[in-house]
């Protein structure tokens, strides 16, 4: 009784050991290397294929793609600085690449300039992914933004979907933004532990944090949050919770019919009508 109260006091101190090191990591983020040709430019769209520098040294990628013209009568293309500039954080897993579909339903259909980056350890970017990494490399691409001068730096808006709602959350608590946007966010990791892994006491052994929740209400510039109802991995709850503790000025805006992954084709031109709404109020 004694050898075996013995051998589960080892096992479980291991499994508390190993976690944060080899699984957690694992089990949030899913980085892909992978780069098909696939870029703006196969739909014709102009872009910068971007290169810019972290803080502790890493060489990240993006894509910058400049708004179309404000209107079809227009002869000459809307001048980039009149128009908002979404600094865009992806979600947990893919690259830039696989947001390609998206990005052209986006500049089809609403006016702003639009910077995507991938994270460090996807797609181009260097070095391997942590919370305080993607923290370290939001602050990187505003950086970057900041030191173009084509477009105009007080009309920027931080757009992160999924886990990049948590970098986009913490980067709005510390810079300077014009507007958030928040599409099918999570309150935490915790939160999010404690759904996925209900059994496991997962929650109890987690160092990334990702706590929008605690965060937001100290963010003082417009919200916007976007969340589908059958949203089977972030319940539209989390959605709500933050829209609650957000301050005002704040929408949310819920699309029918939406899960996870496929709130920008099942949301039609209604979901692009909110976001340009919400931009054009601004």
């Amino acid at each position: 009784m004694l050898k075996r109260f013995v051998i589960y006091s080892v096992l479980i101190i291991l499994f508390i050991m190993i976690f944060p090191i080899f699984i957690e990591k694992r089990l949030i983020f899913h980085p892909d290397k992978s780069n098909d040709s696939a870029t703006p430019d196969v739909y014709g769209i102009e872009y910068d294929d971007v290169t810019f520098l972290t803080e502790d040294g890493l060489n990240l990628n993006g894509w910058f793609v400049p708004g179309k013209k404000s209107s079809p009568d227009a002869d000459l293309p809307a001048s980039r600085t009149d128009m908002h500039t979404l600094l865009w954080f992806h979600g947990n897993a893919g690259n830039i690449n696989h947001r390609l579909e998206n990005i052209k339903m986006l500049h089809d259909r609403v006016p702003v300039n639009v910077f995507i980056i991938d994270y460090r350890q996807f797609g181009k970017s260097e070095g391997k992914i942590s919370e305080q990494g993607t923290y370290l490399d939001a602050r990187a691409a505003l950086a970057y933004l900041h030191s173009r001068k084509d477009i105009n730096s007080e009309k920027i808006i931080f757009f992160g979907r999924s886990l990049g709602s948590a970098v986009a959350v913490e980067l709005a608590l510390k810079e300077k933004c014009r507007a958030l946007i928040l599409e099918t966010p999570f309150t935490s990791i915790k939160e999010m532990g404690k759904k996925l892994y209900p059994f496991l006491p997962v929650s109890l052994l987690l160092r990334t944090k990702y706590d929008s929740l605690a965060k937001i209400g100290n963010i003082k510039v417009p919200v916007l949050i976007m969340h589908g109802d059958k949203d089977k991995l972030v319940p539209i709850e989390h959605g709500r919770k933050l829209y609650e503790a957000a301050n005002e000025p704040k929408e949310f805006y819920t699309i029918p019919g939406a899960g996870h992954n496929d709130t920008h084709i099942v949301g039609g031109e209604e979901y692009y009508d909110v976001i340009r709404n919400f931009v054009n109020k601004l």
